[in-house]
């Protein structure tokens, strides 16, 4: 009710500005195209030296765009930064303190949460959701009963699913609920199953599954549903595609046409893969006539798994994390820090590079800029708007740093060069972890980014009045429900721990 109160505010202010500013220019259709699993360096043009996966498409798009080079997740797993790119709002506001959901969870974002689908439909968009999910779904059940995700389960596979992508905003959603290693393996449209499960399948955790669903078959079909719908747009109306690929995370599934054409084994071959489906989505929106005002976003939702074998690239040269230290899970660098990739040419500078932080909770206020929609004062409360960047400038922000989580819930506080990590060890999957840290190891960890962006040197003992500025803006972001300007908030939880190791 209150969010539907706040689009209808909204929506009249649109009214009022679209009547006095009719000759103002197109609103630009975005494409926001988020990979599962794409460590930093596994894209070429941000690790040449230690990069030995070709990756040609996103190489392209960075000479015809803008790369960030300092661009992070909210978090170092995937449902936490999700729920961070569609709010603009850290994720452990939320109950979800950390790990991630499973595929049966119901929703974590609250139906009256205002998302950047919500927003971007008030602005006149048409907006679909396609791929992955991963944010719970309210999954109807046999007679109303309490769900029960033992065997094939009392989900009603002909009812009707809540809570999902077009009761957040979206027009449109053709897609799955979690990764494809989390049942149930089935695709939903809109809020529907396409078919039904009667059987069991499933990479490393089994469950539920239709008959015909495949993992190799995934990446292609997602990539037809989103050429269909950009193929189905016109110039009348701009449009808005969240394209949440299933790929590279794990089962690794590259298609026969990629087997053995990285070189380095098959996590190679399925980025390659990955990366010709970008293509194929960017060559779609060029072929329809939108390639000179789309702005195409590549990114991914976390570091580099280790489950696709860290050691094993790395005998081969590839460093997954370029060189930063750690992976997804992690606190350190290589869990958050992600490629971040821009193409709008009736903006920005082509082959341009940008050096400022940026946060994937930053989509909301950067749409609400582009189209001169206000954010209500409850919404986007840790998003700040990078179009300034995308235009050569300096952004703006009342933010005063940026807040890295890690899988287990540990606490990172990034502020210019310093960044302070409330934890002993990776606080994630990487040796060491919490459990490994020798007994005298410091509680936390300080790092001058700009002269050790590897992470090695603990400057903790040696600049302690640094770290205490850290954590007291760490802890004031978090006790004034928001990091940005504006009237303080609540978070969805009373008692926020920051410290998960001890202090």
């Amino acid at each position: 009710m209150i969010k539907k109160l706040i689009q209808f505010c909204v929506s009249s202010l649109i009214l009022l500005a679209t009547s006095s500013a009719s000759s103002k220019p197109a609103k630009p259709n975005i494409v926001y195209i988020l990979t599962d699993d794409l460590g930093y360096g596994d894209v070429q043009v941000l690790n040449p030296h230690g990069g030995k996966i070709p990756t040609p498409e996103m190489d392209r798009l960075a000479a015809e765009g803008m790369v960030f080079t300092d661009a992070h997740t909210s978090s170092s797993v995937c449902t936490p930064s999700r729920y961070s790119i569609l709010t603009g709002r850290y994720n452990w506001r939320t109950p979800l303190q950390a790990q991630v959901l499973m595929g049966f969870d119901p929703p974590l974002i609250n139906e009256d949460r205002y998302t950047v689908a919500d927003l971007l439909k008030d602005a006149g968009y048409n907006t679909a959701c396609i791929g992955k999910w991963h944010l719970g779904l309210g999954f109807p059940t046999i007679d109303g009963q309490e769900l029960s995700t033992e065997g094939m389960t009392n989900i009603d596979w002909k009812g009707q699913i809540t809570g999902g992508p077009v009761d957040l905003g979206f027009d449109y959603f053709y897609g799955i609920s979690a990764s494809l290693n989390i049942a149930p393996y089935i695709y939903i449209e809109n809020d529907r199953f396409v078919g039904e499960c009667t059987t069991i399948k499933g990479f490393n955790r089994k469950g539920p599954s239709t008959e015909d669903f495949e993992a190799l078959d995934t990446l292609p079909h997602l990539t037809d549903k989103t050429i269909e719908f950009i193929e189905t747009q016109n110039d009348s109306t701009p449009f808005f595609a969240y394209v949440s690929l299933t790929s590279p995370h794990t089962p690794i599934v590259p298609t026969e046409e990629w087997i053995g054409k990285s070189g380095i084994g098959d996590y190679g071959d399925f980025v390659m893969h990955t990366d010709a489906v970008i293509g194929q989505i960017v060559d779609a929106i060029d072929e329809a006539g939108f390639g000179e005002n789309t702005i195409v976003i590549v990114t991914s939702d976390n570091g580099f798994s280790k489950w696709a074998g860290i050691q094993k690239l790395d005998q081969k040269g590839h460093r997954v994390s370029a060189h930063f230290r750690g992976s997804k899970s992690d606190i350190w660098e290589g869990g958050h820090r992600v490629p971040y990739i821009v193409r709008w040419p009736a903006k920005v500078e082509p082959g341009s590079v940008s050096q400022q932080t940026i946060s994937l909770n930053d989509l909301i206020a950067t749409s609400s800029e582009l189209t001169r929609i206000p954010l209500p004062p409850n919404a986007g409360e840790d998003s700040v708007s990078f179009l300034p960047a995308l235009l050569g400038e300096q952004i703006e922000s009342t933010r005063a740093g940026i807040v890295h989580h890690s899988f287990s819930g540990h606490f990172a506080y990034r502020l210019g060069k310093w960044k302070l990590c409330l934890a002993k060890a990776s606080g994630g999957w990487t040796y060491p972890t919490e459990k490994d840290a020798p007994p005298d190891a410091p509680p936390a960890q300080l790092y001058d980014l700009e002269v050790d962006p590897a992470e090695t040197h603990n400057l903790y003992d040696t600049y302690p009045e640094v770290a205490e500025r850290l954590l007291a803006q760490l802890n004031s972001d978090v006790q004034r429900g928001r990091s940005t300007a504006g009237p303080n908030l609540k978070n969805d939880i009373e008692n926020i721990v920051l410290w998960k190791s001890g202090r």
